[in-house]
């Protein structure tokens, strides 16, 4: 789920804006580790008073730098123990019917448009191996389906780091 301003185009762009610097970097790196650390505690980690923290943060959200909040939930506990990233390349004239499948699908956690020869890389869930199949299926109906199925996660997602 995201929140607010989310850059219409989802490349970051922020015309205009000035750099980040060493406190938004201190702050986000801070949020990053807590999400819902309360502005008191980041305020005594990056040493300034919370109502400067809570000014920093509205400023980041307002330009985009920070886009939501978001709950991390573990799909296995809820049922769906197999993950696989999907590649797809659409049919001739399937490009949209994909984009939209995937929407509709609760089961696709994540759909990316990428380049190369797929056009598109999934994310999906699934409770067992053949309900998988039955869901590739779905895909299968409006082009060629490339499956890795995720046998462990060493590095668990996370937002880029402020550099």
């Amino acid at each position: 789920m995201t929140s607010r301003s989310e850059s219409s185009t989802g490349r970051g762009d922020r015309p205009g804006q000035r750099p980040l610097d060493d406190v938004d970097r201190r702050l986000l790196a801070s949020l990053t580790e807590d999400a819902r650390a309360s502005a008191a505690e980041l305020a005594r980690r990056v040493g300034m008073s919370a109502p400067a923290v809570r000014e920093r943060i509205a400023r980041l959200e307002e330009t985009g730098v920070i886009r939501g909040y978001r709950l991390d939930v573990d799909p296995a506990a809820l049922g769906l123990p197999v993950t696989a990233w999907v590649r797809v390349r659409p049919g001739p004239g399937q490009l949209p019917r994909i984009a939209d499948l995937a929407a509709r699908l609760p089961e696709v956690s994540e759909c990316h448009r990428v380049s190369g020869e797929d056009c598109f890389l999934l994310k999906v869930h699934a409770p067992s191996i053949a309900a998988m199949e039955d869901l590739l299926d779905r895909f299968l109906l409006h082009g060629q389906t490339n499956s890795s199925f995720v046998v462990s996660t060493p590095v668990p997602p996370r937002p880029p780091s402020p550099g």
